[in-house]
Parts: structure tokens; C-alpha cells; sequence
């Protein structure tokens, strides 16, 4: 009886020992599974964030708006493995943070400028950073612009033509007429075409456009798009002349040259003001080469305002002028087309010029 009492507690125990053991293997596999993401002090483990990509894309991109269409908007796209939240310095003094790695953002300061983004992808705090150099453009409020968009003559809401005779200024060889031949909207470019032939009081005919009495404005960004004539004696302008000419007279009235070339310095734009003192062939300029101009368009900007006018050929900056209260730059000035031939400047036509035609695809007014 002894030994079976013996024997039945040994099993027991056995039993009891087997169950223990179980216990325990169990609780070990599931420390050892638990383990793999946690660490020594029974904290879970965090995985660093990896391969942090940067997506940004600035809206209107094109051939002639390289950084943009002017608002300033940019779609971005951030991902990286096993993050959980995103951060991003875009530049400016701006910081956004983010659970999905897809936003908009607009940039607000006027102009052409290059920002430096910074980017942190997070989990749990431990994160990856990355960086990228982004050039956005960020035009004002459009406050007035001529897309030449319809075919015909100019639109007679916003020019008015100028019919002069030969001699009228600058000692010029061209009458100014109104006719298509001269001046036409076509394609969606303004062509005004400068010719060869006897009309009038003179042997050669071409086109003046000016938005005196129709439009004026002060200070401004003003941006062209155009494509130059070819020949020696050609001399195409676009430009701005102070509204209170009629009473002042010039330069006392102010003159802002923004795009002016001669077909006998080819590829260089001059840039130029008149002001009393400062004028004719004496003004404050600035020149800049601009190689092909009369076989590709170029975009030529002036950024008018109160302390300076800047000019710009394709974005690049090439003149700035320090403007003030003692200069007339300061009030309202009209805006001016044309196409000369000859003058004090434009010298003697090549004697083989038949015709050739100054292209402007838009002009716009920037508030």
C-alpha cells in the first residue's frame, strides 16, 4: 500500500512537473516571438525610417515658364519605408507636418527665387532626412495683359495706332500706318512688319501701337514675350512713356525702354530710362546679349517699383536701376509697340532690306 501511495505521488508529480515545463517552454516562445520587436528593457522596437524619396513639381512648367506659371504652386510627394509622419522645412521660414506624404503648397513671394527644402521622414522619433533645391517663379495679380489671341487688328479696347509721317521722331524713315500689312494679329502673336516701298512721304511703311488713354499704370511688373526682326536699320521697341507728356513734355515726362534692339548690333538688348539730364544718348542703361533673338522668342521683364526697376532677359537679371522721388519714375506711365526704321540710332537700312517683321506673343502687367 506504501508503494503504491509512492508510486501514485511520484506520477503526480511527474505530471505536475511535465505541466510546468510546458508552461514554461510556452511563456518562452512567446517572449522569444515578443522579442522581435522589442527591446532588452521590454520597450518595442522602432525601425528607422529608409529610403526617403522627395517629389516636388512646380505648376505650369513649359518651355517659356521654366519655374512656373506665376502662382507659385507646387504639388509634392514624399514617401519612405516604415514612416509613420513627415516634416518639411520648405525654404521660406515655413515648417508643415504631415502623416501622408501628399500636399500642395504655394509660395507667395514675388519673383524668381531658389528655395532649399529639408525633409524628415519620422517613426517614433527616428527619422531620415533628405533635401532638394527647388526654383519657383511667383508673378503678382494679373492687372492687365494682350494674349494676341484673336485673329485681326490689334484690339482697339486696349491700342490705338499711331499714324505719323517719316521724320516724325528720331529722324525715322517709316510712315506708321494702320493697315494689316503692317500690323496684324495672326496665330496668336501681334506682327508688325516693317517694308520696303514707296508710301506716303517715305520709301519704307511699318506699325506703332500705344495704349496711351486706354491703359497706364504705376509701378508693376511688365513681361514680354517676343521675337526680334532681322536687318541692319531695323529698330523694334517695346517701351513706356510718362501720361503727362502732353503737359510736361519728354524726358521731363519719363521714358522706360524695356526691350529696344538695332538690327546692326545683333543680339543685344539695351534697357533703358530717360529723365531729365539723363537722356538721348546719354540715359542709364543697361545692355545684355541675347543670342538668336530674332529666331527664337525671348521673355524680356522690367520690375517697376518705388525704390528700384530691375530688368531681366529669360529670368536673368542684367540691370537695376535705383529709382527715387527726384526721377519721374514714380507716377503713371502708357505702354508703347513699334517697329522704326533708320533714325538717329537705327543708322543707315541695309540697301538689300526688303521687309521684316518684329513678333510679340503676349505682354503682360503684373500688379
Amino acid at each position: 500500500m506504501k508503494n503504491n501511495v509512492l508510486i501514485q505521488f511520484s506520477k503526480n508529480n511527474n505530471y505536475r512537473f511535465s505541466k510546468v515545463l510546458f508552461f514554461i517552454a510556452l511563456a518562452n516562445f512567446f517572449m522569444l516571438f515578443s522579442c522581435s520587436g522589442s527591446t532588452n528593457d521590454g520597450s518595442e522596437a522602432v525601425i528607422t525610417p529608409s529610403n526617403l524619396a522627395i517629389s516636388a513639381t512646380v505648376v505650369g512648367v513649359s518651355a517659356q515658364n521654366p519655374n512656373g506659371n506665376g502662382t507659385g504652386t507646387v504639388n509634392f510627394s514624399l514617401s519612405a519605408t516604415n514612416a509613420t509622419s513627415y516634416k518639411i522645412l520648405l525654404g521660406n521660414g515655413e515648417t508643415k507636418e504631415l502623416t501622408s506624404g501628399d500636399f500642395t503648397y504655394t509660395y507667395t513671394t514675388s519673383g524668381t527665387n531658389t528655395y532649399v527644402i529639408y525633409v524628415s521622414a519620422y517613426n517614433s522619433g527616428h527619422f531620415v532626412s533628405s533635401k532638394l533645391s527647388l526654383t519657383v517663379f511667383v508673378g503678382s495679380s494679373l492687372v492687365w495683359s494682350d494674349e494676341f489671341n484673336t485673329d485681326g487688328a490689334p484690339d482697339a479696347s486696349k491700342w490705338t495706332f499711331q499714324i505719323w509721317d517719316p521724320g516724325n521722331v528720331n529722324n525715322e524713315l517709316q510712315s506708321y500706318t494702320n493697315r494689316s500689312k503692317n500690323t496684324i494679329v495672326e496665330g496668336g502673336v501681334l506682327k508688325i512688319k516693317a517694308i520696303r516701298e514707296q508710301y506716303g512721304k517715305g520709301d519704307f511703311t511699318s506699325g506703332r501701337l500705344e495704349s496711351n488713354g486706354k491703359f497706364d499704370f504705376t509701378y508693376g511688373k511688365i513681361v514680354i514675350r517676343a521675337k526680334l526682326p532681322t536687318g541692319v536699320g531695323t529698330w523694334p521697341a517695346v517701351w513706356m512713356l510718362g501720361s503727362n507728356i502732353g503737359s510736361v513734355g519728354w524726358p521731363a515726362c519719363g521714358e522706360v525702354d524695356i526691350l529696344e534692339s538695332v538690327g546692326k548690333e545683333l543680339n543685344v538688348n539695351h534697357s533703358s530710362l530717360h529723365s531729365p539730364g539723363r537722356s538721348g544718348s546719354t540715359p542709364d542703361t543697361g545692355t545684355i546679349n541675347v543670342p538668336n533673338d530674332n529666331t527664337e522668342f525671348h521673355i524680356y521683364t522690367a520690375d517697376w517699383k518705388a525704390d528700384s526697376i530691375k530688368f531681366y532677359v529669360d529670368d536673368k537679371l542684367f540691370y537695376t536701376f535705383v529709382n527715387s522721388d527726384k526721377f519721374p519714375f514714380n507716377k503713371n506711365f502708357y505702354l508703347i509697340v513699334n517697329l522704326a526704321m533708320g533714325g538717329v540710332w537705327g543708322g543707315p537700312v541695309d540697301p538689300n532690306f526688303t521687309s521684316s517683321t518684329f513678333e510679340i506673343d503676349y505682354i503682360r502687367v503684373y500688379n
